[in-house]
């Protein structure tokens, strides 16, 4: 009977647990970027806001910029601390 591998014997073990970790740190860091804007410029009366680009200036920094500075970090990680991985068992012939 083959023996499965386990968390000890296989190097992708260690690589996925990165990866996901950096994947929980960039949507822990998105929500907190949105929740900062939101809240703390979207707590004001509607008649106080500020406008960029004819959006409220909460939304824009949230939802818009917040999305364009996501896919900026997402896009930086990915290229540089993302490796690809096989997905066939070592020793598995093809």
């Amino acid at each position: 009977m083959k023996k499965k591998n386990t968390s000890e014997s296989d190097p992708r073990y260690k690589v996925a647990n990165r990866e996901a970790l950096f994947g929980v740190g960039l949507a822990i860091f998105n929500f907190i970027w949105w929740f900062a804007f939101a809240y703390g410029l979207g707590g004001e009366d509607p008649s106080d806001y500020t406008y960029v680009f004819g959006l409220p200036a909460w939304f824009f920094y949230s939802c818009v910029l917040g999305f364009i500075v996501m896919a900026v970090l997402v896009t930086i990680v990915v290229k540089k601390w993302f490796v690809e991985v096989s997905f066939e068992e070592e020793g598995e012939e093809t």
